[in-house]
């Protein structure tokens, strides 16, 4: 798939560079942090005092956006931002992502999405990528394996907005999946699918993903060579047509735009658009494991072990997102974090050591992960477990807990100077029902979580007894380690069940 991109205004401001001083580092929930891949000495991590957060910092505000329902069922929410003459558009389309794929197409709704850019019924891909350079925009598609949704993404000038939507409109509505181009991705699909296999981070999580979750379809990370043989143009675009309803979707729009001049557009764009029956069935939420599990992906020769441990944790939803998000942070959520701080500078067993946790309409896992060399396999797996008994069993220390709710709130503020966030944050309140001051008290929910909150979380969701622990490297050295922890079920890179 082409990647289109469009320059990028920075904006610097006073209110930055303070709250840049006040942070030592953040990770995003919801964002995966990669381990270093790297040997050698481990740098290391100097903690110095930091001023506690200007509660005026804490108090915020931020634009909330209008909401609008057009005739077809589609919502529409609006954050008018006249500081730049740019917008951005973002369609986030319920029901048409990979969780709502058949059992036995695994891939359909992410290869479509692939696919939706490669030509529509006007164009080829060619005049799709020069239209999108010739008009200074950028323009993507997305459904992500795991995810509800299918996303069109767009952005551009202000001043010529209704050319570069209409282009995005007819990526959206008038694809027209050339065989050419499938052919074409297909070939680019099964090169990537033998890459994978060399990949112990991918091994690491196609496995990890399928013992947590079970029969529910965020088991899937990747497609299927039989999948990529199956798949037609006509298959594409049943799935499209079939899935992609307005009535399920919302259209986000941030920047310089007039709401009253704005509508109108919308309805006469979008009026071949038409509102169906289908209706947003999810599967039933995973379940958490209830005893342990342990998994070894042989990579023979491998001269490191890939380490994932962890269980089905919290939806978005859930009361604890908050607890758990504060736990994490302080937990593995940075090179300062406890994870980090033992495993790579005290212990020097690992290159990187993090956790996080995934959170969505359904509970995803919260879980902890490193990479350490085959020769202390054991004892490295011996400190992640340390960590999590010492997180469920010590209150975290008063500065732990300051440094971990700085680094969220810190994270946050920045945030707020991006107008694609803000939209973002919009579309998030919106499609998790979440209160309407949800992200004027975002700062409030953190800074209220308390020690006890943090030992309360780990307890319920970090259980050693109940943990599926994924290890993948060289099976011969590392299985005795891994026996430790119960009976080891040997995969190899393919993912296929071996006995040994």
């Amino acid at each position: 798939m082409r990647r289109r991109v469009m320059g990028r205004v920075i904006k610097i401001s006073a209110f930055w560079i303070v709250l840049t001083l006040l942070a030592s580092s953040a990770t995003p929930q919801g964002s995966r942090t990669s381990s270093e891949s790297h040997g050698g000495d481990a740098s290391r991590v100097e903690h110095k005092n930091r001023a506690p957060v200007s509660k005026e910092l804490l108090e915020v505000r931020i634009p909330r956006a209008r909401e609008f329902t057009l005739s077809n069922g589609l919502t529409v929410l609006v954050i008018e931002d006249h500081r730049l003459p740019l917008v951005s558009i973002q369609y986030s389309i319920g029901a048409a992502g990979p969780v709502f794929e058949p059992a036995d197409l695994p891939g359909l709704a992410n290869i479509t999405a692939q696919m939706m850019e490669e030509g529509t019924k006007s164009k080829t891909s060619l005049q799709i990528a020069e239209a999108v350079e010739s008009l200074g925009a950028s323009l993507s598609v997305s459904s992500g394996y795991g995810s509800y949704l299918l996303s069109v993404s767009a952005s551009g000038l202000a001043d010529n907005f209704d050319a570069w939507f209409a282009l995005a409109n007819d990526v959206l509505l008038n694809p027209s999946f050339p065989k050419d181009e499938l052919d074409q991705l297909k070939e680019r699909l099964r090169i990537g699918l033998r890459q994978q296999r060399t990949d112990p981070d991918f091994l690491a999580t196609e496995r990890f993903n399928r013992v947590v979750y079970g029969p529910h379809p965020a088991a899937n990370v990747t497609t299927t060579l039989a999948v990529i043989d199956a798949l037609t143009p006509e298959r594409l675009a049943q799935w499209h047509n079939e899935r992609l309803a307005p009535q399920n979707a919302i259209l986000g729009i941030a920047g310089d735009v007039h709401v009253d001049s704005l509508l109108p557009r919308l309805e006469a764009a979008l009026a071949n658009w038409k509102r169906t029956a289908l209706k947003e069935l999810p599967p039933a939420d995973p379940k958490p494991a209830v005893h342990r599990g342990v998994y070894v992906v042989d990579r023979p020769g491998s001269a490191q072990t890939n380490l994932y441990m962890g269980n089905i944790a919290v939806d978005r939803r859930s009361p604890d997102y908050f607890p758990v998000l504060v736990a994490n942070q302080a937990f593995g959520g940075n090179g300062s974090a406890r994870l980090f701080t033992k495993l790579r500078e005290e212990k020097g067993y690992t290159y990187g050591a993090y956790s996080w946790f995934i959170a969505r309409k359904y509970p995803g896992p919260w879980l902890a992960a490193g990479n350490s060399r085959t020769d202390v396999t054991g004892p490295a797996m011996a400190e992640f477990i340390n960590e999590i008994q010492r997180l469920r069993a010590e209150p975290v220390t008063d500065r732990e807990l300051e440094d971990a709710k700085r680094a969220i709130v810190a994270s946050f503020a920045l945030s707020l100077e991006s107008k694609d966030e803000l939209l973002g944050y919009a579309i998030t309140q919106k499609i998790y029902d979440l209160p309407a001051d949800y992200w004027d008290t975002y700062p409030q929910k953190v800074s209220a979580v308390s020690a006890a909150d943090v030992r309360r979380v780990a307890q319920q969701y970090l259980d050693p007894d109940t943990l599926q622990v994924v290890a993948v490297g060289a099976a011969s050295a590392i299985i005795p380690a891994m026996r430790k922890y119960g009976p080891v079920e040997i995969y190899n890179v393919e993912g296929k069940k071996i006995s040994r």
